[in-house]
């Protein structure tokens, strides 16, 4: 399968909110995602363009989406990721703030036809390379992100790919009986 990995731009909202309402109607979804379709679908166009633009290498820095894209344009996956630090303010997206300065791994999705090619692994490379990147005052330490407990299929991709179980479990919002794993992938040296 042919596709090169980049970041997206911030024109390109109409295909980022195609891709998040398919991620959204995936069997999967309501293991995966914290918003539903019904939600999503009824959201503005600004909303789409304020979020991509935010998440676009033009964006505040702050936020990366990155896609897999073939050669004649279409998105076969993407992720996107989260700077946060112990000292910002206006608090963290899930789960429990930062005692170091990591990046948070969302929105991971890879449509069906594109499972198993390598994709994610792509997808992952990239977001982890950035997340080294990342400037500010000090480096960041670690990626996390958090995978529901039932949802096995990217439980063992996250292992694979040598992200490690925190021992931290975090109560989904609204649920009252669901948790996700917290998983870490710890900068070496």
């Amino acid at each position: 399968m042919d596709y090169a990995i980049r970041v997206i731009r911030a024109d390109e909202w109409e295909k980022a909110r195609e891709l998040r309402l398919e991620a959204l109607q995936d069997p999967v979804a309501h293991l995966a995602f914290l918003e539903t379709y019904e939600d999503a679908v009824t959201r503005p166009d600004a909303f789409w363009r304020e979020r991509t633009a935010g998440a676009s290498e033009s964006g505040n820095g702050r936020v990366r989406q990155f896609v897999a894209e073939t050669p004649e344009g279409r998105w076969l996956g993407t992720v996107s990721v989260l700077v946060e630090r112990p000292d910002d303010e206006g608090g963290v997206a899930f789960g429990e703030a930062p005692t170091v300065d990591q990046t948070h791994v969302v929105g991971v999705f890879v449509r069906e036809e594109a499972r198993g090619s390598g994709v994610i692994d792509a997808l992952f490379r990239a977001a982890v390379e950035w997340s080294w990147g990342v400037s500010g005052v000090r480096p960041i330490e670690r990626v996390r992100l958090y995978v529901h407990e039932e949802n096995k299929r990217a439980e063992a991709f996250y292992r694979r790919f040598g992200f490690v179980w925190t021992g931290v479990r975090v109560l989904m919002p609204g649920s009252g009986t669901d948790y996700d794993r917290e998983y870490e992938l710890v900068r070496a040296g």
